[in-house]
């Protein structure tokens, strides 16, 4: 069908939408079958496409450095993103609900999608530039719990998150829809040298503060108040297994949340939050950087 422009209330605001009811158009290709194990069009080795699903995640992906080069959504959904859209050079693929589900495979109730190429990653040195407080994470495989602590990292004013050995792809839809967003815009850097790239974060003058539930690590309140205000890097490990005895080896202090009730240990994305809470009680926030990722 032939394309439209959506006006907005601004006579000078517009979207170009192109309505769209075959399923099989090859203008929808990248949204189709998002569940599928090979197919699935944010594999890093296939498209390598980020895939933001709904409004608010949509309006993050706009403040962010990720570009959307299509929009796939129901009128609805194009209406409460009119405002977002003006000056948006991608177009709308304006669909029903039903043809919507048979391009990715199931039923999405949020009723729109946005896809964005992948920019160039940001380096150690950039992402750490004027950081006070950065999370590093060793071994963390599960998107939903990635999500999570870029959400919680986002509400609790950690900079920057450093990925160490064996972590998910954090741009994986799941893990931008479990993050609300914040995974394309609290800024992320590999380590490509692991765990060699810590001496980064030291000689930058960050204190490495290693999550473990050990009983004979220092309490998280006691390790926080040490620190002061100095820079610190919060390490948390994989569900389970935790981090390698070889990096916290490296690490300036073995830090514990003390529990109850013989309980072993929390959720990653828990206990990191807490960890950003605690040093964010006693810092008062601080200032973020301003890069976005």
């Amino acid at each position: 069908m032939s394309p439209n422009v959506f006006q907005q209330n601004r006579v000078d605001s517009t979207v170009t939408v192109i309505d769209v009811a075959d399923p099989a158009d090859p203008r929808l290709d990248d949204f189709r079958d998002l569940n599928s194990v090979d197919r699935r069009p944010d594999l890093p080795s296939g498209k390598g496409l980020v895939i933001a699903e709904g409004v608010l995640v949509i309006q993050r992906m706009l403040a962010s450095r990720f570009t959307p080069r299509a929009f796939l959504g129901t009128d609805r959904r194009l209406r409460e993103l009119a405002g977002d859209l003006d000056g948006v050079a991608a177009p709308y693929y304006r669909v029903t609900a039903e043809v919507m589900a048979q391009v990715v495979g199931f039923h999405l109730n949020r009723g729109v999608l946005a896809s964005a190429s992948r920019p160039p990653e940001l380096t150690l040195e950039q992402v750490l530039d004027g950081a006070r407080t950065v999370a590093v994470l060793e071994g963390v495989n599960d998107h939903e719990n990635l999500g999570s602590i870029f959400r919680n990292a986002a509400g609790l004013s950690v900079d920057a998150v450093v990925f160490g050995s064996g972590c998910a792809d954090p741009l994986y839809r799941r893990s931008v829809r479990v993050s609300m967003g914040h995974v394309l815009r609290v800024p992320f850097a590999r380590a490509t040298h692991w765990p060699a790239d810590l001496k980064i974060l030291r000689d930058k003058g960050f204190q490495l503060l290693a999550m473990t539930p050990a009983a004979s690590a220092r309490t998280l309140a006691d390790a926080m108040a040490a620190v002061g205000d100095q820079p610190v890097a919060i390490l948390v490990g994989a569900e389970g297994p935790g981090l390698t005895e070889r990096v916290m080896r490296i690490c300036d202090m073995r830090v514990r949340i003390p529990m109850s009730r013989n309980t072993d240990s929390l959720n990653v994305a828990t206990a990191a939050a807490l960890a950003f809470y605690e040093r964010t009680r006693l810092t008062g926030g601080g200032p973020q950087t301003s890069g976005s990722a």
